[in-house]
This record gives structure tokens, C-alpha cells and sequence, in this order.
């Protein structure tokens, strides 16, 4: 249950929904309008009887009744609607999160339906996933950087050694944007016309190669004349609807803010990291996870900030759930929950 997606994972079957974590709902009569991609689609453009939203903020839940809702549906979706369901549920959490906030988890997902809820911390999850071997005792460096947080560990012997966490992250990279071009172009443009900057022209070093950028189940090709995109608002001065030209340098410097916070958690993680487990960091290098690794040039720029080799997980949107999935699978793997809690 990530700030901007939501995927899950039956055991046995695999991933079976990837979905935005978005609801919209009724204000007359509170009930459930849209959920998923089509609750996003109304961010920003749904009539005054709906609320369109996104429950969870920074990795938690920032509406309760909202984040029940949304889970109740994505249950159903994924086991197509069979009424007598009760799952044990893996849920992935950002290490930053506090007892108040898992506990409130914990409800939701018990409201919703699960028997029993277990919570596993999002990089450990992310580096099963990615098949580090964090079952031994060597070191691995993982980085997983989401919606609402961006988590650092360094994991051996199927726990954390060190770990940082900062609630910047993607939704941070997407704010800095909007804010960025209301004062520069005077134009106030919506959250998905700034996310769709954020994949078309987010990067950390300019580069006039083509490269593909994957975006959910999309993938998007890039190239040079994607330097400038036009994007359309409303200006701030008149209130009435204008356009403007976005390049691609204004965007590396709309994030650069965010961005630097990222670089500097990572640094703080390696300086604290036992000198025993150096060796094996040397060898083998950061590992970034989570949707903000796909953002052109992030390696390049962590590599050349810390001295080692950084690279991109094979899929690291599905990383923390393909890890939940390895848990669910594998009774032997469980010591690394953090939270257990059988409700009925």
C-alpha cells in the first residue's frame, strides 16, 4: 500500500492488481464513486459532489475511513469479487512510520476483511524482492525511494543494520515542480500535468540520448523532442487558462532541492555503516527500488556523490511486493516481520 500505488500479491498466483492509491467518493452519501486509475483520472477534474483523494500520505494513512474503502475494493478486485475472503495479509511499511500509524494500518486492513495482518519494513521487502541475498551475512546497500518516502538501509542477516528515512520522494519531486513553475511562468497547472513533467522530462544529468522511461504499465519513449513540453493551467495573474513552454533544464532545477535531500540521506546511511561491512558495500554497490529509481541520471549522480556502483533494480516499481510475495511464500522468512497481529 504505497502513497502512489497500490500493488498485491496472492500466493500462488502472483501480482494480481497494480493500481493507483486513489479513491473518489460521494460527499452526499459517502459511498465509493471510482477507485484506482479511474479515481486518478478525476484528480483535479471531479464535480463538486465528489471527492476524489489519495488516503495515504508519506508512506501512512491520512484517511482512515478513505484507505478501508480503497482496500475493501482492491480485495474484491483481486479475488474477483468472492464475498467470503478473509486473507492473511503482508503489508509493506516505510520504516519512518510510527506505532499510532501501523496500528491504524493494521484496523484498516481489519476492516477490510484480513484475519490476520502482518507489516514488513519496505526495504527489507524491496531487497528480498530484488533478490539481494539478505539471508546472509553480508552486506547490501538498497535504496527505495516511493510516492511519500525515500527508505536507505544497509541489510545483512535478514535485518537492518543502518537506515535512514526522509519523507521526500516522489509526491515531494512532483510538489517542487508545481511550485517551481507558479513562480517562474505565473501558471498553476494540477497534479498529474506536473507528474507527467516529472516522467517526460525528469532527469538529474542532461543527455540528448533516447531512452525508454517506464511509467505504471506504460512505457513512454524519450527523446530530444521531448526537451520542451507545452503545458497548460491557469495563470496566476488574470485567473483565466494559459499555456506555456516547460524545457527540460527547468525541470532538473525545479528537483534539485528534493533531489540533493535524497543524495545526502544516502551518505549519511554509508557514513554510519560498520567498516566489517564495507568491503562487501564496495563490492556490491546501492541498489535503488521504488518508482523515483527510474528518474534518467539518479544512478549516475549517486555513484559519482558516494564512489560506488549504483544501479536500478530489474523492476523497481514491483520490488517491495515481489518481496511481500517471497514472505507470504516462505515460512522461513518471516523473522524479518515487524509487526504481528492475528485479529480474529
Amino acid at each position: 500500500m504505497g502513497t502512489a500505488n497500490t500493488l498485491m500479491y496472492i500466493s500462488g498466483k502472483g501480482i494480481v492488481l497494480e493500481e493507483p492509491s486513489v479513491v473518489a467518493i460521494d460527499r452526499r452519501t459517502e459511498e465509493l464513486r471510482a477507485v484506482g486509475k479511474e479515481a486518478k483520472s478525476m484528480l483535479g477534474r471531479a464535480p463538486e459532489d465528489v471527492h476524489a483523494l489519495r488516503p495515504l500520505r508519506d508512506g501512512a494513512i491520512a484517511d482512515f475511513d478513505a484507505t478501508t474503502i480503497m482496500l475493501q475494493e482492491f480485495i474484491r478486485r483481486a479475488y474477483e469479487g468472492n464475498p467470503i475472503v478473509q486473507p492473511r495479509m503482508v503489508i509493506g511499511i516505510p520504516s519512518s512510520v510510527t506505532k499510532v500509524e501501523r496500528r491504524a494500518l493494521m484496523e484498516a486492513a481489519a476492516q477490510a476483511g484480513a484475519r490476520e495482518v502482518d507489516l514488513i519494513e519496505e526495504t527489507i521487502a524491496a531487497a528480498l524482492g530484488a533478490g539481494l541475498p539478505v539471508t546472509e551475512s553480508t552486506g547490501n546497500t538498497i535504496v527505495d525511494i516511493g510516492g511519500g518516502t525515500t527508505e536507505v538501509a544497509v541489510i545483512s542477516s535478514q535485518g537492518k543494520v543502518v537506515s535512514e528515512s526522509i519523507r521526500v520522494a516522489g509526491d515531494e519531486l512532483t510538489e517542487s515542480i508545481i511550485q517551481y513553475i507558479k513562480k517562474k511562468h505565473k501558471l498553476v497547472i494540477g497534479e498529474n500535468m506536473a507528474e507527467n513533467l516529472k516522467i517526460r522530462l525528469g532527469s538529474v544529468y542532461f543527455s540528448e540520448e533516447n531512452d525508454e522511461v517506464e511509467a505504471g504499465s506504460a512505457v513512454l519513449r524519450r527523446t530530444t523532442l521531448d526537451s520542451m513540453v507545452e503545458v497548460r493551467g491557469i495563470d496566476l495573474l488574470s485567473s483565466l487558462p494559459k499555456s506555456a513552454q516547460i524545457q527540460a533544464s527547468e525541470i532538473r532545477e525545479a528537483m534539485s532541492e528534493p533531489i540533493n535531500a535524497i543524495v545526502d540521506v544516502v551518505k549519511i546511511t554509508l557514513e554510519q555503516t560498520p567498516p566489517d561491512l564495507a568491503a562487501d558495500i564496495i563490492d556490491r554497490g546501492i541498489l535503488l527500488t521504488g518508482g523515483g529509481a527510474l528518474l534518467k541520471g539518479l544512478d549516475v549522480l549517486i555513484s559519482k556523490e558516494t564512489g560506488l556502483v549504483t544501479h536500478m533494480a530489474a523492476e523497481p516499481l514491483k520490488c517491495v511486493v515481489l518481496g511481500v510475495g517471497r514472505v507470504l511464500e516462505d515460512k522461513s522468512l518471516e523473522r524479518v516481520l515487524c509487526d504481528r497481529s492475528r485479529l480474529i
